[in-house]
């Protein structure tokens, strides 16, 4: 399947890659208010101008990119300039890729599975799955840390 890149901006002028089907994919998550900022979770989301951009990556062998240096202060980025702002997301949102390829997909099981392993009843791993809200909620309130990933991320979700 071919995947459209868009250039995204949300309110607060943080620029994201979004990954699609189609551009009626990307209109039809926009207007069911699908689409956040992984940044700041600012739901304001635009596709910014861009210049084309082809998939190849199935072209050329899977490289690792290095692990991320410490993150520049906060105050450093005030004097970045808007290429080197994307140069940092975008680094960012690669190493948030390795992250979540380096966990196990339980699916449907992501509750159950995050219980077992939070009780001591099944091996201590990194492992994404689906959850609802409301199982999200059940788990935090049990003591166990959970987060959404949005499903760019998990480049299983892209193919």
């Amino acid at each position: 399947m071919a995947l459209k890149v868009f250039d995204l901006q949300c309110e607060a002028h943080h620029i994201f890659e979004g990954w699609f089907s189609s551009h009626e994919d990307y209109d039809s998550q926009q207007e069911r208010g699908l689409l956040t900022c992984p940044l700041c979770g600012n739901g304001k989301i635009s596709k910014m101008l861009s210049a084309p951009r082809l998939n190849v990556s199935h072209l050329k062998k899977e490289k690792q990119p290095a692990p991320l240096k410490q993150a520049p202060k906060m105050e450093a980025t005030a004097n970045l300039n808007d290429k080197e702002l994307a140069k940092i997301q975008a680094a960012v949102m690669q190493q948030l890729r390795v992250y979540v390829k380096q966990t196990e997909d339980v699916g449907k099981q992501f509750t159950a599975e995050a219980r077992r392993i939070h009780y001591g009843e099944a091996k201590e791993r990194p492992i994404r799955g689906n959850a609802t809200p409301e199982q999200r909620q059940a788990l935090q309130e049990e003591g166990i840390e959970v987060m959404p990933i949005p499903d760019f991320l998990d480049e299983n979700q892209l193919q």
